[in-house]
């Protein structure tokens, strides 16, 4: 396959008008309507999108690369109104970072779109295929989903993330963000919307809601009129429980991310050390960080120590049980604390017999998400990898690679948590589906 890249397009300029967004100006628009609209031209655009070649795609996602990468400047503009908001509104230190757009978070972002652009397209592709005794040729292929409806919270890469993805699966998409980045959202949309005219596809292939309105959100959730496929929320606890009590369409379920490391005796210490800080000082406001240490207790007297002092030396509040309050100047951790995504650097320890006990606490605990075991011992390691049933297990490894980048799908919807259709992180291939094709010669069914 080609790899496609954005060197060589200095030139690439887009006329953006300044202000880009007034986050209040569709405050008083009838949302109803409106995102009818949305949903009508996204069902027509997807009818473009399922039968465009992938060169049309790929040249849209490149060119939202390049227009990126040229206004980076405007983009950090924008965002700064977003930080400015945030800090009137008292948004937490967290939440802040997901929200912050740098000169480097902006070159990933147009990086990012590289890489999807260079994945394969899904669209097509022959998953199965088999011969009946009766002539009959069977083959299962991909096809897209069709119109997806996107809700998240804070983060604006997620609109140049989900929209590529989308795009390269042949599906129309609607982008719903939080009203806290509408600035950023809404200046790398209109990048996205420069790929697609460059791209000769409909414009309505990635549209974003520009109202803040939260009926949005209910509208969305109610399918436009059968105009959504399916939707993807990607936010904290209360969004994700509003959605799992409105919706009427199919959801790739994502619940917060309550992951879990667990330390054993037979780990190196230094290893140990290194990787629990990295799962959760890295970025105490992914969905991946680390909210629960677990520490084997005949680990206790040489691993503990070195770890919490390293937490707390890089700022880490730690909470934990007697056990360990016992040996560390630390704050008692509660019942809440087990079942708490912080997004915060903070972190609840707890003191555990065997890998037994540590996998009976995070089944009881765990949202789903991530969970991680350090060890040398291959049947303790063997065991947390059968046993634990969240859709990321890992094995001497922070948690903070639980991002469909690290895993070479080039971006992420979100990392699902549920069972159905996809598991783990939401790429590409997660935003098809599948039909069967039956090629004959003339048969019939006997009677």
């Amino acid at each position: 396959m080609d790899q496609w890249t954005i060197s060589g397009h200095d030139n690439f300029h887009l006329p953006f008008a300044q202000p880009l967004v007034n986050p209040n100006r569709m405050a008083t628009t009838d949302t109803k309507p409106y995102m009818q609209k949305l949903g009508r031209s996204a069902r027509q655009a997807a009818k473009v999108l399922a039968i465009a070649n992938t060169q049309a795609k790929r040249t849209a996602i490149l060119a939202a690369a390049r227009a990126i990468e040229s206004k980076a400047t405007y983009l950090v503009e924008q965002n700064q109104l977003d930080l400015n908001r945030a800090s009137e509104n008292g948004l937490s230190p967290a939440m802040v970072d997901r929200l912050r757009l740098d000169r480097s978070r902006i070159e990933s972002i147009a990086k990012g779109l590289c890489q999807v652009a260079n994945l394969e397209d899904p669209v097509g592709t022959v998953m199965a295929k088999w011969d009946r005794p009766n002539g009959l040729q069977i083959q299962r292929v991909r096809t897209p989903l069709g119109v997806i409806g996107v809700i998240y919270e804070s983060r604006p890469n997620v609109t140049a993330d989900a929209g590529a993805l989308c795009l390269l699966a042949g599906n129309a998409v609607i982008l719903r963000g939080g009203s806290d980045s509408i600035c950023s959202s809404t200046a790398i949309h209109q990048c996205l919307v420069e790929g697609l005219k460059t791209a000769g596809l409909p414009v309505e292939s990635v549209q974003l809601v520009t109202t803040t309105d939260r009926s949005a959100v209910g509208e969305m959730l109610q399918g436009l009129d059968g105009n959504i496929d399916v939707i993807v929320p990607r936010g904290g606890k209360s969004l994700v429980a509003r959605v799992q009590a409105e919706c009427r369409v199919p959801v790739f379920a994502h619940l917060e991310g309550i992951c879990h490391t667990y330390v054993d005796a037979t780990s190196e210490i230094a290893m140990a050390v290194e990787v629990v800080h990295n799962a959760k000082m890295r970025r105490t406001g992914i969905c991946g960080a680390t909210e629960t240490l677990l520490v084997q207790q005949d680990a206790a007297a040489s691993h503990l120590l070195p770890i919490l002092e390293r937490l707390r030396d890089s700022g880490c509040e730690v909470r934990s049980d007697e056990a360990i309050g016992a040996r560390f100047d630390c704050i008692a951790a509660t019942q809440n604390d087990w079942s708490t995504e912080y997004l915060d650097a903070i972190i609840s320890v707890r003191l555990v017999a065997d890998v037994g006990e540590a996998i009976s606490h995070i089944q009881r605990y765990s949202s789903g998400h991530t969970e991680a075991i350090i060890s040398n011992d291959a049947k303790a390691v063997a065991r947390f990898m059968s046993e634990i049933d969240s859709a990321i297990v890992m094995h001497n490894a922070s948690t903070q690679f639980a991002d469909g980048g690290e895993f070479g799908m080039g971006a992420e919807i979100g990392i699902a948590t549920g069972k159905m259709h996809a598991r783990g992180p939401v790429g590409v291939e997660q935003l098809t589906s599948f039909n069967y094709r039956v090629l004959g010669a003339g048969q019939v069914r006997p009677s």
